[in-house]
């Protein structure tokens, strides 16, 4: 699937390993693995960056393959999954740093386009969300509090 606005085709990925059972070195029980998730949830990360810690650190490549479940679905069980998704989360953090930069700058015409291409993004993944009801239906991106939303 092409890029949304750009030329770019992406077709790089990584791939999952195709056992789906939680190597044989790895002694980490599945509760262990669960309280460090939380644990790290409520150090404030987020679950990607929850990932890269438990993979990095602790040899646990996929958490769903020790554990049974994905990391989103432990921190919505404990209580502790974010109120925005992460990635709306992210461009909305994007759209308010490019509306901070217009205001020092606003002939920056390139930074303006930009700015309409991240907030029909932001519209667009919105939408997706309140489809799939992850978000409140009365839910709405405004550009004059996204700043609260973010920090």
């Amino acid at each position: 699937m092409g890029r949304m606005h750009s030329n770019g085709k992406g077709t790089s990925r990584s791939a999952l390993p195709y056992k789906r059972t939680p190597p044989s070195w790895l002694k980490t029980s599945p509760e262990d693995v669960v309280a460090l998730v939380c644990r790290s949830a409520k150090k404030g990360q987020t679950p990607s960056q929850i990932g890269v810690f438990l993979r990095d650190t602790q040899g646990i490549a996929q958490v769903k393959n020790v554990t049974g479940s994905k990391i989103l679905r432990i921190l919505k069980l404990n209580g502790l999954a974010p109120e925005v998704p992460e990635d709306l989360y992210f461009l909305i953090k994007k759209a308010v740093a490019v509306r901070k930069h217009l205001e020092r700058s606003r002939k920056d015409r390139d930074a303006k386009f930009r700015l309409i291409l991240v907030e029909s993004r932001i519209h667009r993944l919105a939408r997706y969300y309140k489809q799939s009801r992850v978000l409140a239906p009365n839910w709405k991106y405004d550009s004059a509090t996204a700043s609260t939303l973010v920090s």
